[in-house]
């Protein structure tokens, strides 16, 4: 058998011809062969059948793997053969397709990388060759009817040297070839490959005769090689043992090795054969790479939510040791950077709790060599920088808005090294816990500006007065970063009463506390000049009408002074404020006192009823903001009603004991955080 320019056929009448054109997909060999199938029943000559529609198979798939043009497919049959030409519409050589050119005294020479399949070509064929057209190139190849048979060496009967078992190879037949091609791994399989390692294995030692075989994958997994497939005895060192390397991309490798000769089909069959293993391998590595990175997707999700939901900034740098270990490290250390550029440890973890101390006193010690010193060199120059023995790993910098807050640093498993894509992910782990930190860190400042702005709004003590009691309890809204507008103020009067205050600026935030502060300074001022309460809230309404930015203001002002009996006098003025609550020492309801007027700061002129009352001994006011009224569970409103019907019970208390036990029952009405801050004042006639 050799070679030729191109297929020759005698032409005649009984000659059978198809010609097809075929797209580039999975289903084109399948086509193909229904097509040779078809020509070959026309032209009686089924002998041929498992030969052609092998090679057939193997042009096609050949074809469609390399060239991904159309194809096009001559078969043609007559008395004395099959001829069948492949043909696509790349360009250039067919070097790819190339195989060392054998006839029936020579041996194959070569086999190119991805030309095996034309060994099949070469052994059965009785011609072949190549053919090359301005549109592109083909291999065809000629089957005989009475074509004569390959006549095997004889050194392929000879039993193998050193071998006590009499195997032997001989040349394969088609069926064998075919029924080595066959074989595909269980798609519903969990782990198909042992098995589908095992059926090509054994097929391949029957026919290349050999004693034994293994099939040793390495999937870098830290678990080093295992044997995924073995057929016969254990392969023996002494023996001249056949091994053929897994063509497969790391981290996987591995090998098929047969305890048999390296014969003449031996060695190119085992190629063969581990070249249709390793694709399937390839497929395995690609699936379980997928699903790994799916895992490292999910994976992140879940640590960029736990990390966004902390806000405080020793639990966010706790947190990520604890994301890291044990899955991507075997310890993790979390350093963070002060205004001097100092490394403190802030959080650690390690697999094996019992190591904590070791991991401590290690990441404490200090030199030129020591993890601090590479943490350092990390921290300094923003960059991946790898830690040396005992503590092998490497440090990854945490930077968040161009600020170098620090580093994380991560040990390796004992079993194996981080892969190139959990570095990746170590790295986006660093990131986004870099900026949860650095977000907690501001939020933990936006709180701390509030905490003192709202400080600064409140009186820091309530004035004692022979007397009179006075008590407040405030509560901030569930957003403890965000500065609220209620407030309240006792303010001693010239003529020697005492102004209770206390109002709600709509909104909140920075805006609503400047206006409060503008509230409480104008009223301090008017009523430490003597002027009347309605000129103070006239005043103070003509103050929020020019410079409340747009915001209103509901007051409740409240003038105290003695009264006769030991009876406290009280002049009361509503702008716009829920009316308070007047709880009798003596017994009976409690009510609401006191006429709405209108708010300040929204029309020019104010309406504001003046209501004189009495305070008789043990008898309390209770003030509030609409905090407490608007406390909310679900649908349902704490409501004035509740405030009063709680305020009933606690006639006679003092001050301090009505203001605490309101707040604990507002705050108890549900298990919410408050929406709006609570603020509560009693004014109480406290003379025995």
């Amino acid at each position: 058998m050799s070679a030729a320019v191109g297929p020759t056929t005698d032409g005649g009448p009984e000659e059978h011809v198809r010609r097809v054109r075929l797209p580039a997909d999975r289903r084109t060999p399948a086509a193909a062969r229904a097509v040779v199938r078809s020509v070959l029943a026309e032209a009686n000559l089924d002998g041929l059948l498992n030969e052609a529609l092998l090679l057939t198979t193997e042009l096609s798939t050949n074809a469609v793997e390399h060239a991904r043009t159309e194809l096009d497919i001559e078969v043609s049959a007559d008395s004395s053969g099959l001829t069948v030409t492949v043909s696509d519409f790349a360009s250039g050589p067919v070097d790819e397709l190339t195989v060392g050119v054998r006839n029936v005294a020579t041996d194959i020479t070569e086999v190119a990388e991805r030309g095996r399949g034309l060994l099949l070509v070469d052994h059965f064929a009785s011609r072949w060759g190549t053919t090359y057209l301005p549109s592109g190139k083909g291999v065809w190849f000629r089957l005989e009817r009475d074509g004569p048979q390959l006549a095997p060496r004889p050194d392929d009967f000879a039993p193998p040297t050193g071998r006590s078992d009499g195997a032997h190879s001989s040349v394969p037949s088609a069926g064998a070839m075919s029924a080595l091609m066959q074989p595909t791994p269980d798609p519903y399989a969990d782990d198909p490959l042992p098995d589908f390692a095992t059926s090509l294995l054994t097929r391949v030692a029957e026919m290349v005769g050999a004693a034994g075989g293994m099939v040793r994958l390495d999937r870098g997994d830290g678990h080093g090689p295992q044997v995924i497939a073995r057929y016969g005895r254990q392969p023996r060192p002494g023996n001249d043992l056949l091994r053929v390397p897994l063509a497969v991309h790391r981290p996987y490798a591995g090998e098929l090795e047969l305890d048999a000769a390296p014969t003449a089909y031996a060695r190119p069959l085992a190629l063969l054969t581990a070249e249709r293993l390793s694709l399937h391998l390839e497929n395995d590595r690609l699936r379980r790479a997928d699903v790994r990175r799916q895992a490292w997707l999910t994976f992140l999700a879940e640590a960029s939510e736990l990390l966004a939901q902390s806000l405080d900034v020793e639990l966010t740098m706790a947190l990520v040791p604890q994301l890291v270990v044990p899955r991507l490290g075997q310890w993790c250390a979390v350093h963070t950077t002060d205004e001097w550029g100092r490394l403190k440890l802030a959080a650690a973890s390690h697999a094996d709790e019992s190591m904590l101390p070791q991991l401590h006193a290690t990441l404490r010690e200090a030199g030129p060599d020591s993890v601090q010193a590479r943490l350092r060199e990390a921290s300094r120059n923003g960059t991946q920088t790898p830690l040396g023995a005992p503590m092998e790993g490497f440090a990854v910098p945490l930077i968040a808005r161009g600020q170098r807050l620090g580093t994380l640093a991560v040990g390796r498993h004992q079993r194996h090294r981080h892969d190139p894509d959990e570095i990746a992910v170590l790295e986006d782990v660093a990131r986004r816990a870099a900026l949860a930190i650095e977000n907690a860190r501001i939020h933990a400042e936006r709180r701390r500006v509030a905490q003192t702005l709202q400080q600064s709004l409140l009186p820091p003590v309530l004035p004692v007065v022979e007397g009179i009691g006075f008590a407040a309890e405030y509560v901030p809204t569930g957003d403890d970063a965000e500065v609220g507008g209620d407030f309240y103020d006792v303010v001693p009067m010239p003529d020697g009463r005492w102004l209770v205050v206390i109002g709600d600026v709509s909104g909140k935030g920075v805006q609503a506390a400047a206006v409060t502060g503008l509230v409480r300074d104008v009223i301090r001022v008017l009523a430490g000049d003597g002027k009347p309460l309605p000129e103070v809230l006239s005043r103070l309404n003509e103050t929020l009408v020019e410079r409340g930015a747009g915001r209103y203001c509901t007051l409740a002002l409240a003038a105290v002074g003695p009264g006769e009996n030991g009876q406290l006098d009280v002049g009361l003025h509503l702008a716009g404020h829920d009316r308070p609550v007047l709880v009798r020492a003596a017994g009976g309801p409690a009510r609401f006192v006191g006429t709405g007027g209108t708010a300040l700061g929204l029309l020019d002129t104010i309406t504001s009823p003046t209501l004189d009352i009495t305070l008789d001994p043990g008898d309390c006011l209770v003030f509030y903001t609409d905090g407490v009224t608007e406390r909310r569970r679900g649908r349902e409103l704490f409501g004035t009603g509740r405030l009063r019907d709680a305020a009933a019970p606690l006639a006679g208390y003092s001050a301090d004991v009505v203001a605490a036990r309101l707040r604990a029952t507002a705050i108890n009405f549900s298990v919410e955080a408050p929406r709006d801050d609570i603020a509560i004042l009693v004014l109480r006639n406290d003379a025995v």
